[in-house]
């Protein structure tokens, strides 16, 4: 029985071999590694750590955008016992320098010299780290001793591997479920971040928790194209871990932005998102749609209706007339199958998790055939907590529990959970441990949230409910979720805490007011120009009342003001 990752990572190498188990672009070219090369590179910088001094329970970070030698660093890591800490590149280097020694990291691995630079200054205040490992090793005029090029490592590695060829297996074997696997820091905006204790044995009760659902979301036939982080949580359990024990191929993107370019080559059968990136696509064929001629435009407001129609009746699981099976053959040929093209025609799911995601966009994407997975997590319970179910869901909640989870709520609403999922603790952090959890042993998500039918919504976060001067509580992001669907808003913030009224900060789609502006008969000479048109802001207005009529009084936005950058 596989126990840990590092009995699903040998395992996986034994039965597939010489496939495909990892590629990523760089620079416009794929670069692909089967599970053996994939399983020696590994072993080649597990071995070259214990070389180094470092030892079972020891801590690791990695500061990297996602490629291949993250992905070494990280199951070397872990082979020999020891725990991965992620950072992310967007972190400063006084971030870096804080999780590094909090987390008593003693190797670090980074991308490049870009990274290293980050933190030349500040290296002396790391005395903690033993070795620092970058992963491009171009000329970064460094001179300090304890830095190494990656080749010298799965040099040095292999050599260790030819003197004793059990020597890295000996090391997994030892590994326990109850041993840390990683410590995940939190942004910390509402203090200094937290080091989140994960244990194997967390990883793989999400795993098994996953590979329970049926129909199953993924099996060794699926292939996927990694686009977010490896540092978060949700990619790198949910996607890295969950797909290496049920052996698919997975194509790291080369960057979010040659995702769309990506996808197409290599024609995913499942997606990995957030709501964002549905939200984005979704904008951008509204945006072509609108820019077309008129009959074209509708025959695009036929076919959006029927395929919703459709959407909603899948949802319900009642019967499809069969005229409307004929008129949907055809909407689907028209407008959603552009959609299916786009994401290189195989892709049968995708997640939107994260964040809430407008109905309109799911009901767009599941009659391209492409059903969406809303589902809901935390770093503290590594990732998955619900997941839709693939034939059984309903749109707008967050699914049904996974196997492994015990969720109740508490008598304000906040949903507690319990299971082998929910991490050890923070890290060096007692009080804020015991905090966390209730007496009882749940764990307090910070989120309000109501089940019906099995199926959690959830409401909103604890701290981000507004409450009027009128006493009312509103939940923002439904609010702002309902806005986001309009192509014309690239962000949507609604304040009103303590006020009489709801107002928002939004933000405006370039791209989308021109085609607004050309429909409306309005100039458009730049953004500047347009947002003093008083039509245009006319036109502004309409489409806040109209948005607004779906809403109840007490959550409609009476007030509105427009930022001229992006959040």
């Amino acid at each position: 029985m596989e126990q840990t990752i590092n009995d699903v990572f040998y395992n996986r190498t034994r039965k597939y071999g010489e496939r495909i188990a990892i590629e990523k672009k760089r620079n416009g070219k794929w670069e692909s590694v089967s599970w053996n090369t994939y399983y020696d590179r590994a072993r080649a910088v597990g071995l070259w750590l214990t070389r180094t001094g470092v030892t079972k329970g020891d801590h690791v970070a990695i500061l990297s955008e996602n490629r291949l030698e993250w992905l070494y660093a990280d199951m070397g890591t872990l082979g020999i016992g020891c725990c991965v800490v992620p950072i992310y590149t967007t972190q400063t280097g006084e971030d870096i320098k804080y999780i590094v020694n909090h987390s008593d990291s003693r190797v670090l691995f980074l991308e490049d010299s870009e990274q290293l630079a980050k933190i030349a200054a500040l290296l002396d205040d790391m005395p903690g780290l033993i070795r620092i490992v970058v992963f491009d090793t171009g000329d970064n005029g460094m001179k300090d001793s304890r830095i190494r090029g990656f080749n010298e490592v799965l040099a040095a590695g292999k050599a260790e591997n030819e003197k004793d060829p059990a020597s890295f297996q000996r090391h997994s074997r030892q590994v326990k479920p109850t041993d840390l696997a990683t410590i995940v820091y939190t942004s910390g905006t509402t203090g200094v971040p937290k080091g989140v204790m994960i244990t194997h044995g967390n990883i793989m009760a999400v795993i098994n928790s996953l590979e329970q659902v049926r129909p199953k979301y993924a099996g060794e036939d699926d292939c996927t194209v990694p686009f977010l982080p490896l540092s978060h949580v949700f990619e790198r359990i949910a996607g890295h871990f969950f797909g290496m024990y049920v052996g698919i191929t997975a194509s790291y993107a080369e960057s979010i932005l040659t995702f769309a370019e990506d996808v197409k080559e290599k024609r995913p059968t499942m997606i990995l998102a957030v709501p964002r990136v549905c939200e984005k696509v979704y904008q951008k064929i509204k945006l072509t749609a609108e820019n077309q001629p008129a009959w074209k435009q509708a025959i695009f407001a036929w076919g959006l209706k029927v395929g919703f129609q459709i959407s909603e009746l899948r949802e319900k699981k009642a019967p499809v007339p069969l005229h409307l099976k004929i008129r949907y053959g055809i909407a689907y040929r028209l407008v959603f199958k552009k959609l299916a093209e786009a994401l290189g025609g195989r892709v049968r799911w995708m997640t939107a998790a994260g964040a809430p995601t407008s109905r309109d966009i799911v009901l767009f994407f599941n009659a391209a055939g492409i059903t969406v997975v809303e589902g809901y997590g935390l770093t503290e319970t590594c990732a998955p907590v619900t997941m839709s179910n693939l034939a059984d869901y309903r749109i707008g909640t967050v699914g049904n529990p996974i196997p492994d989870a015990s969720i109740k709520l508490d008598e304000d609403g906040e949903i507690l959970v319990k299971g082998n999922n929910v991490f050890k603790g923070y890290y060096k952090m007692a009080a804020e441990t015991r905090a966390a959890f209730t007496e009882d042993g749940y764990f307090r998500t910070g989120d309000i949230g109501e089940f019906k039918d099995n199926f959690l919504s959830i409401t909103d976060r604890k701290k981000d409910l507004i409450i009027t001067s009128g006493g009312k509580n509103v939940s923002p992001q439904k609010i702002e979720g309902l806005f986001m669907s309009d192509p014309l808003f690239s962000h949507f913030l609604v304040v009103g805490e303590r006020r009489k009224f709801l107002s928002a900060l939004l933000c405006i789609n370039p791209d989308y007011a021109e085609i607004v502006a050309e429909q409306n008969g309005i100039a458009f000479s730049g953004m500047n120009d347009l947002l003093q048109n008083e039509s245009f802001l006319n036109v502004l207005d309409d489409r806040v009342k109209k948005k607004n009529m779906s809403l109840a009084r007490y959550e409609t936005i009476k007030k509105y003001r427009i930022i001229d950058r992006e959040f």
